[in-house]
């Protein structure tokens, strides 16, 4: 069976939060994304890379920054160098052109779908914060750690504690994914696209806008 599917795909710049009116009066929250203009740095086919995708350059950068082969590359697409680099995998990847535009008016109204970013970072959280734990109790006898995990494991056996127990320690700062947003707004003249809800990342965040990967019913 093949999998091979055709996707959309931008980088862009989250701007901040906002919201709107839709036509029956009702606040919709939305994610205001500046998305591209990106540039088509290269092409994967399956016969030279064994597989489909399409690069995409974002944002501007000094020449003088770029080394000598990635100078090279972004010369090959007859483009000026760009500071993020992002490959999205479709299956039509042969119909797109080297150093072609792409804007946010490949998206339109209604279409579903995944934003990427990068979490903001919260520093060293508790179990309470980082993994919702309920923490101990507040009554009386018990001592002043509230917000304690409780039992980490077991005594004598094992004498350890197993691989992935959540615990206290670093939070945020993490590839995440926010899938199945709807687009309520596309204005292709600024470059902007308006999402439904909250997207990862702080304010000028780099993102990726692609479309989604699992569609809800």
């Amino acid at each position: 069976m093949n999998t091979e599917r055709n996707t959309k795909g931008i980088l862009g710049r989250k701007l901040g939060m906002t919201q709107i009116w839709d036509d029956k009066n009702h606040i919709i929250p939305v994610t205001v994304i500046e998305a591209g203009p990106c540039v088509v740095t290269q092409v994967r086919t399956p016969e030279r890379d064994g597989y489909s995708a399409v690069q995409l350059g974002f944002g501007q950068i000094k020449a003088k920054s770029v080394t000598k082969p990635a100078q090279g590359h972004f010369a090959k697409a007859e483009a000026t160098p760009r500071r993020h680099l992002m490959e999205i995998r479709t299956a039509d990847a042969s119909e797109y052109q080297l150093g072609a535009d792409v804007t946010a008016d490949i998206f339109s109204v209604d279409d579903t779908v995944d934003v990427i970013g990068v979490s903001k970072g919260k520093g060293t959280a508790g179990v309470m914060k980082r993994h919702g734990f309920a923490g101990l109790g507040a009554g009386h006898g018990v001592h002043r750690k509230h917000r304690a995990p409780g039992s980490v494991g077991q005594c004598s056996t094992p004498s350890k504690l197993f691989k992935g127990l959540r615990m206290a320690g670093h939070m945020g700062v993490q590839r995440t994914t926010v899938a199945n947003l709807d687009i309520v707004k596309v204005d292709a003249e600024r470059g902007l696209i308006l999402v439904k809800g909250a997207v990862p990342g702080p304010k000028n965040g780099l993102v990726v806008v692609r479309s989604a990967a699992k569609r809800s019913v």
